[in-house]
């Protein structure tokens, strides 16, 4: 089916955004490490050598009582204010003897300290115009619960949005090109009938795995980004989403949506598909396939701000 070719696209995709995310991670960190010690070192050094030895600051201390006369209560002075001492300025305030060489506009990175994220870029409504992305939540985005109506709403704009008309067009082309479905003939009518049932295919997945089934079961069908953090992390995050969401309580749940839905669809399938392909097995493989696509387009969807940013926005 055309699913498989899709899904070979997909694992590309994945691979892109794993050398992105990569490199983001890299490019988030401004400085080394290294050169903070050696400054902290060079610090230390600087505002030991100006302090006085304590031996020698103790027979100062001596020979400067011996040497002066009675005060009566009145401040003496030898000359110059010990407000002007540099060394008196060093013992009070060692602070401001030395400080680290800084070239202008220098960053540190305070160790321990969480890295701020490589780059600020959201998760657009449509992926390069022709991916619908209208239930994908950029990161560190908090949303009310929602409703049945943006359930609906949402399912919706997956389906008649000119970007899912667009992406079943592109998928009829690769399923014409490979034959995938023999039965549906070459030329115009051939070409008709992949379009119509790849748009039928993705219309009933969208509302059983969107609307239909969550919507009584409370689970919200929004995919939160997670956005941060290394490539294996974020990707098993966005795998698992196919069989963990959250419901409208924000609480982790079975994802029912996704499993059932998508199982669903692909039953009604067997409705409008030729005789050859209303078989069990054939209806557990697209099963089977709808449930992985949608992981790998989770997956992708988790990324594609890694790779917008690597290639369209970093100079």
């Amino acid at each position: 089916m055309w699913r498989r070719s899709s899904i070979g696209i997909l694992l590309l995709l994945l691979a892109v955004s794993g050398a992105a995310s990569a490199q983001s991670q890299r490019a988030s960190v401004d400085l080394p490490e290294a050169p903070i010690a050696s400054s902290a070192v060079a610090t230390r050094a600087s505002i030991g050598s100006a302090l006085p030895d304590a031996t020698g600051a103790d027979s100062l201390s001596d020979s400067a009582s011996a040497d002066a006369p009675p005060t009566d209560g009145m401040q003496t002075t030898s000359g110059k204010d010990s407000s002007s001492d540099p060394q008196s300025s060093a013992q009070s305030n060692p602070q401001d003897v030395a400080q680290p060489d800084l070239k202008p506009n220098q960053k540190t990175t305070v160790i321990g300290a969480p890295l701020p994220p490589a780059h600020t870029d959201k998760q657009p409504k449509r992926i390069m115009g022709i991916i619908p992305n209208f239930r994908t939540v950029s990161a560190d985005t908090k949303l009310p619960p929602q409703d049945v109506k943006e359930k609906f709403i949402t399912a919706s704009e997956d389906t008649f949005d000119y970007s899912a008309l667009t992406f079943s067009a592109l998928v009829a082309v690769e399923a014409y090109a490979t034959s995938s479905t023999p039965e549906f003939g070459r030329g115009g009518v051939g070409f008709g009938r992949y379009m119509w049932h790849t748009y039928v295919d993705q219309s009933i997945e969208n509302y059983f795995v969107e609307f239909i089934v969550p919507a009584p079961m409370h689970e919200d069908t929004r995919y939160y980004t997670l956005g941060h953090g290394r490539f294996a992390k974020r990707l098993g995050y966005s795998l698992e989403h196919v069989v963990v969401t959250r419901n409208d309580a924000g609480k982790q749940v079975f994802n029912t949506g996704e499993v059932v839905g998508a199982g669903i669809a692909a039953g009604i399938s067997n409705l409008y598909y030729p005789s050859p392909e209303r078989t069990l097995s054939n209806t557990g493989q697209k099963w089977g396939i709808n449930v992985g696509l949608d992981a790998l387009t989770f997956a992708f969807k988790e990324f594609w701000p890694d790779i917008n940013h690597k290639l369209f926005h970093e100079k």
